[in-house]
């Protein structure tokens, strides 16, 4: 990072407000240019500071952290990350992310204590990432069209299942990338999201209501159908098994123990390529980080193919960039034709 970034810190908490000024200010690319305790006097300060990133609590008297983050997307578009708590409603922190919100950063406590020093690591990179982040706020009027597969000559190669790993921006890039496949779409789908433990169960839910697929957090032993996407539960890595009867199955697991996220897109894809070999399709779409990278060179060692999404797309270029600079993808898409590239790839 070649800049400073100025950060406005949102949060009713004045004890929160100086332990997160504290943190953010240990890094040289860091500048904390002003605190706000609620979301009004935050529209304020984003319209006389011009911050590069805000980060923002959602629990607030007057003008609370959804009522901010809408009306500043109404008015300007900037990076937000959610800084929450696990108490607060996750249905919260789903409509934050549907508005706009990059990222969610998870507090440990409410409480005035210096447990909020843990997020440290956390926030410090998530700030950074946002700094340059594309910011895409999705018009809650639309609906992705759907994608209507044309008819093809018959290939000899199969695909048997699809992997898509994905991070900072995935909640709005799945929600743009899922509805937009059919009914009957014929593969099963797994997907690793990056995302705080409490949050997956909820937006399997939310995405299950945009879309016309059957949409659950994963549960080990869940049977891999067609037509069904399964989100991997934060905290768990998701992989794959083969029954004696040959069906596959979702297991759930807490190792590898080294993985810099858990679950990692690295474990997922890899599994996928040891169980269903050169039948795999993975996707890679927006994210920081490397993580799917070493996943998707074992797809490509067992003779399956990876697509990546395209840079003008990608909230955060991180992981599709990865990929794609280790000669790893065979496809750079944009996200909006993403679907297409996947059921002409069928």
């Amino acid at each position: 990072m070649d800049r400073v970034v100025r950060v406005l810190v949102v949060d009713d908490s004045a004890y929160v407000r100086k332990v997160v000024r504290e943190i953010l200010s240990r890094s040289p690319f860091l500048e904390v240019v002003g605190a706000a305790r609620d979301g009004e006097e935050a529209l304020e300060l984003v319209e006389r500071l011009s911050p590069d990133v805000v980060t923002l609590d959602l629990n607030m008297p007057h003008c609370d952290g959804l009522d901010f983050l809408r009306r500043q997307m109404a008015r300007r578009p900037l990076p937000v990350i959610v800084v929450s708590v696990a108490s607060d409603s996750g249905e919260l922190v789903m409509q934050a992310l549907d508005a706009g919100a990059v990222d969610v950063v998870q507090k440990p406590t409410a409480l005035a204590t210096e447990r909020v020093l843990e997020i440290a690591g956390d926030l410090v990179a998530k700030v950074k990432a946002a700094a340059t982040a594309r910011v895409h706020v999705p018009d809650p009027a639309s609906r992705p069209a759907l994608i209507v597969p044309a008819a093809v000559t018959p290939r000899t190669r199969r695909t048997d299942v699809l992997v898509i790993g994905v991070s900072t921006g995935g909640p709005q890039a799945l929600k743009q990338l899922i509805p937009r496949l059919q009914a009957d779409f014929p593969l099963p789908v797994a997907v690793v999201l990056h995302m705080p433990v409490g949050y997956t169960a909820l937006f399997a839910r939310s995405l299950a209501a945009a879309c016309r697929l059957e949409v659950a957090e994963a549960h080990d032993g869940d049977v891999l159908r067609p037509g069904q996407v399964l989100i991997a539960p934060a905290g768990f890595h998701l992989s794959f098994a083969r029954r004696p009867d040959g069906v596959a199955t979702a297991k759930l697991g807490l190792h590898p123990l080294d993985t810099p996220h858990r679950p990692a897109v690295d474990v997922l894809f890899r599994s996928a390529a040891d169980v269903y070999g050169d039948r795999t399709l993975a996707v890679v779409l927006t994210g920081m980080g490397s993580d799917g990278t070493r996943g998707a060179a074992w797809v490509k060692a067992q003779g399956g193919r990876v697509f990546t999404e395209a840079e003008e797309t990608c909230v955060v270029y991180g992981m599709p960039r990865s990929v794609a600079e280790a000669g790893l993808s065979d496809q750079t898409v944009p996200l909006d034709k993403m679907a297409e590239a996947i059921l002409g790839a069928l």
